[in-house]
C-alpha cells in the first residue's frame, strides 16, 4: 500500500456511509484495533465511542500502558472491567478454539449491552486479512479461529464494519506511522490475551503465572534490544503448558509446571521464523523465571519452530 493519504481518505468515506448513527469503537490498546478506532474518531466524532476491556486477561501494566498510548495518539475512550465477565466465561475450557469463542462471545455480549445505553448498533473493529485468512471459510482450511471473526457469536446484533479488513500487519503500521501513533513497531498482542498463553484451564492464578514469566521475558528482550545484543524481534513471549514437571528446591523435591519461551522474527505474521538469541540471555531468562515463580515453575523451555509448521501463538 503506497498511497496512504488515500486510504485514509477512502476509510474515512467509507465509514461515514457504513455508520450513520453512533458505533461502539473495541480498542484492543494494539495497532490495529487503535488505527481503526482512530479513523473511526475521524470520520464519526463523537459518535464512535472506543471503549477498551480490562478483561483481566492483560500483560503487567498493560492498562496504564495503554492509557498512555491512546493519549499520545489523541483517542478518547473509556476503560471497562471485567475481568468476572471473561474468567467466569473461561472456567473449565480447556480446548483452544472453544476459549477464542468464549472469549469473543463475551466481548459481543458486553459490547452489545454499552450499545444499548449509547443507541448505537455498529461496532467497528480492527480485524486485518491474516485474522479472517486464517480463521477459514470459503475454500480455506481454519488455522486458528481469532475471536474477532470465526469467534463472533452468529445472534450478535451489532453490524460489524472493519475499515482495515484487507491490510497485512505491514501495511497498518506503516499507516500507523502515517497517522502519528506512538509505538507503531511494538509487538502484537493476542486479542484473547495471556487466555491463548495459558495452555489448559485458565484459572485466575494461571494467568497470575504467566504475567510473571511474560513479563521477564520482554523485559530481557528488551534489555538485550536495548544494548545491540539482539535485532528487534517481531514478537516475543512465554507460555505456561499443562504438565508437571518435577523440580528441587533446597532439599525438597516439588513439582511444578513448565514454560515455553517464543521469540520470532517475521514481517505479516503470515510466516515466521524462529530467533536464535544468545545463550546467556535464554539463561538469564529461565534462572528469573523459575527464582520469581518458585515452587510454581520448575522448568522453562525454547520454541525453536518456524511457521509454518506451527503458529506463532501456541493456542
Amino acid at each position: 500500500m503506497k498511497d496512504l493519504a488515500r486510504f485514509r481518505s477512502d476509510a474515512v468515506a467509507r465509514l461515514r456511509e457504513a455508520v450513520p448513527g453512533p458505533a461502539i469503537v473495541a480498542a484492543s490498546g494494539g495497532i490495529d484495533s487503535t488505527v481503526a478506532a482512530l479513523l473511526a474518531q475521524e470520520a464519526l466524532g463523537d459518535r464512535a465511542h472506543s471503549l477498551f476491556v480490562d478483561t483481566g486477561l492483560l500483560r503487567a501494566g498493560e492498562v496504564e500502558r495503554v492509557e498512555g498510548f491512546f493519549a499520545a495518539s489523541h483517542l478518547s475512550y473509556r476503560v471497562l472491567d471485567a475481568e468476572a465477565r471473561f474468567l467466569s466465561a473461561l472456567d473449565g475450557v480447556t480446548d483452544p478454539e472453544e476459549k477464542r469463542r468464549r472469549i469473543g462471545t463475551a466481548f459481543v455480549r458486553l459490547f452489545e449491552e454499552e450499545a444499548t445505553t449509547l443507541h448505537a448498533d455498529h461496532l467497528v473493529q480492527g480485524t486485518i486479512a491474516p485474522d479472517w485468512i486464517e480463521s477459514g471459510g470459503a475454500l480455506r482450511d481454519t488455522i486458528k479461529t481469532h475471536h474477532n471473526v470465526g469467534g463472533l457469536p452468529k445472534d450478535m446484533r451489532l453490524k460489524v464494519v472493519e475499515p482495515l479488513r484487507d491490510l497485512y500487519k505491514d501495511e497498518v503500521r506503516a499507516l500507523a506511522l502515517y497517522l502519528g501513533v506512538p509505538e507503531h513497531e511494538r509487538q502484537p498482542f493476542p486479542g484473547p490475551g495471556l487466555a491463548v498463553r495459558v495452555n489448559g484451564p485458565v484459572t485466575r492464578e494461571r494467568v497470575a503465572r504467566v504475567r510473571v514469566a511474560n513479563r521477564i521475558v520482554e523485559e530481557e528482550v528488551d534489555a538485550a534490544v536495548a544494548t545491540g545484543r539482539l535485532p528487534r524481534p517481531w514478537q516475543y513471549f512465554a507460555v505456561l503448558l499443562p504438565v508437571r514437571t518435577v523440580g528441587v528446591t533446597g532439599d525438597n523435591r516439588v513439582y511444578g509446571e513448565a514454560v515455553s519461551v517464543r521469540i520470532v522474527e517475521s514481517v505479516d505474521a503470515m510466516t515466521a521464523t524462529s530467533m536464535h538469541p544468545p545463550a546467556d540471555l535464554l539463561a538469564t531468562i529461565a534462572e528469573r523465571i523459575t527464582r520469581e515463580l518458585s515452587g510454581q515453575v520448575t522448568r522453562v523451555l525454547y520454541d525453536l519452530t518456524d511457521k509454518p509448521p506451527a503458529t506463532i501463538e501456541w493456542e
